[in-house]
């Protein structure tokens, strides 16, 4: 028997439905977004799809647009590029887009620099095989703020592009995300963030050979195209956590970066430096790459391919970077495991064999003599 409370529960369900509006090919796409309303979830048939490009797309905050499969199991494929501009409150889920000439999937301000999209969710995205030789991202954002990617998985973008890139990107969190691309003919890097990004998390990510720079954070970027116009550095504020690195030439590096926090992730096997400090942006009002903190991570290397373990480049402030409780392995001389740093390290540890298990990504054995450092360990760790 229905009490009055749950009455109200009941009528407001019925009477407030979500508007589900079905679609089954390009064309019928592409109308039902011309005329989107806040609260419409626009359900995918499985199929192949061509390029889209859409711009005003706007939801509200209790009212987003969602766009998505009919059926998870069979998502629906874009075989070409797909560009939304000056959106909000708009959430993209399992969906492919696969094969696009140039970059994946593009979403930015319409070049507005100073109106940003804002409330991206992007969930359970494929994004496979796009782009060439050139400057081609697998997800390209420029001016989104307030952005979330989540269990998303880009395999192989251009060879000059990201997996990821975000150019004056704010409070974007990337999490359980993998990053898949070519050992011998690397891209670029991974995640890109600069051109005045700031307050971006990157976590629970997996890297698999994800260019050249697996993460980079900061870069270089044209003075027309950062946002803010005025900001005086390439990122700011990033975190890197809980997250694992097979190869690359380095997994992570700091580039123009005010203030970057790497800590609990697992490296291996990188192939030229386990990070890099650098400066790319030498412009009067930039600030030099400085405030960086790694801590509590598990670096499994070969000295004979990570001859310098730390590059550290001109214009930089090495001195300001912290390390401590870093847990080195260097497989072909153990006792030679913890390096040389830019500043001392505290508490440093190495040459104990973490005991990785046949697949670095599933973490560590049991009996591993390292609970308490690597991404195994950031479950356990306060965040």
């Amino acid at each position: 028997m229905l009490t009055p409370s749950s009455w109200i529960v009941l009528v407001f369900a019925i009477t407030v439905p979500m508007q589900v509006v079905a679609v089954d090919g390009t064309d019928s796409l592409r109308a039902a977004l011309r005329s989107a309303r806040p609260g419409q979830r626009i359900e995918l048939a499985a199929g192949e799809y061509e390029a889209l490009f859409v711009s005003g797309l706007r939801g509200e905050p209790d009212a987003p647009i969602v766009v998505t499969a009919a059926d998870r199991a069979h998502p629906p494929r874009f075989v070409a590029g797909v560009h939304l501009s000056s959106i909000a409150h708009v959430t993209l889920s399992d969906l492919v887009i696969e094969r696009a000439t140039a970059n994946g999937l593009n979403i930015d301000d319409g070049g507005s620099i100073t109106d940003a999209s804002h409330h991206v969710m992007l969930e359970r995205l494929v994004v496979r095989d796009c782009g060439g030789r050139g400057n081609e991202d697998g997800i390209k954002l420029s001016g989104v703020d307030d952005l979330a990617i989540t269990e998303c998985t880009i395999e192989r973008w251009g060879r000059g592009g990201s997996g990821i890139d975000m150019v004056g990107c704010h409070r974007v969190d990337v999490t359980a995300c993998t990053l898949r691309d070519l050992e011998d003919t690397p891209a670029a890097s991974g995640i890109q963030c600069k051109g005045g990004s700031s307050d971006v998390a990157i976590r629970l990510c997996r890297f698999d050979h994800a260019g050249q720079r697996a993460i980079n954070a900061g870069g270089s970027t044209g003075e027309a195209f950062f946002r803010p116009h005025d900001a005086n550095y390439e990122a700011k504020a990033v975190v890197v956590e809980g997250c694992t690195f097979v190869g690359s030439l380095t997994p992570i590096a700091c580039v123009g970066v005010d203030g970057v926090t790497i800590r609990f992730n697992t490296i291996v096997t990188p192939s030229k430096w386990v990070v890099r400090i650098l400066q790319e942006s030498t412009g009067e009002r930039f600030v030099p790459s400085r405030g960086g903190s790694f801590t509590d991570n598990l670096i499994v290397y070969d000295g004979g391919a990570v001859r310098e373990v730390v590059n550290v480049g001109p214009g930089t402030e090495p001195l300001s970077f912290t390390f401590a409780r870093n847990h080195w392995y260097r497989r072909d001389d153990a006792k030679r495991s913890v390096p040389t740093l830019p500043t001392p390290e505290v508490d440093a540890r190495g040459g104990e064999d973490p005991r990785l298990r046949p697949d670095p990504f599933d973490g560590v054995e049991d009996a591993s003599p390292v609970a308490t450092v690597g991404a195994h360990a950031f479950v356990d760790a306060e965040h």
